[in-house]
């Protein structure tokens, strides 16, 4: 069992194995020069394309992409028309602001008065349920 662990060890650390020192590390010189030349490129390549190309603008679509609110869900956030995304940091933050969160169990919301207009007029609601409920909420 002693000469295979030897020769597995020698075989990963690519020389011989010694149990009074660890095994080092070294690095080929090749390979760092490899490595160095390919950023060189790299860092070419990106100079040059900096005069010609234009820079995409980043196409929102899916969550990300702004919807109508409904009423109700506009008075909570404070917006007509906001991304999936910033609609539940802004509920949630309406939320912890107004320490809605049951005590004991975190993953409980207790509802006020705008809250109960958006969760269709319900007391507790688990967080897992907040993207479900927030769904009818935006408008095509």
């Amino acid at each position: 069992m002693a000469t295979s662990m030897s020769i597995s060890a020698s075989f990963v650390t690519g020389g011989a194995y010694s149990r009074r020192s660890p095994p080092s590390l070294s690095f080929r010189p090749a390979t760092v020069a490899v490595a160095a030349r390919f950023r060189t490129m790299a860092a070419a390549e990106l100079t040059a394309d900096e005069g010609t190309k234009k820079k995409k603008q980043p196409r929102q679509s899916g969550i990300m992409k702004p919807r109508r609110l409904s009423p109700e869900l506009q008075e909570l956030v404070g917006a007509a028309e906001m991304a999936r995304t910033e609609v539940i940091k802004a509920v949630w933050a309406y939320i912890k602001g107004n320490n809605l969160q049951d005590p004991e169990k975190k993953r409980i919301i207790v509802c006020d008065g705008k809250l109960k207009k958006v969760f269709d007029g319900k007391d507790r609601v688990d967080f897992l349920e907040v993207s479900r409920l927030l769904n009818p909420h935006f408008l095509k």
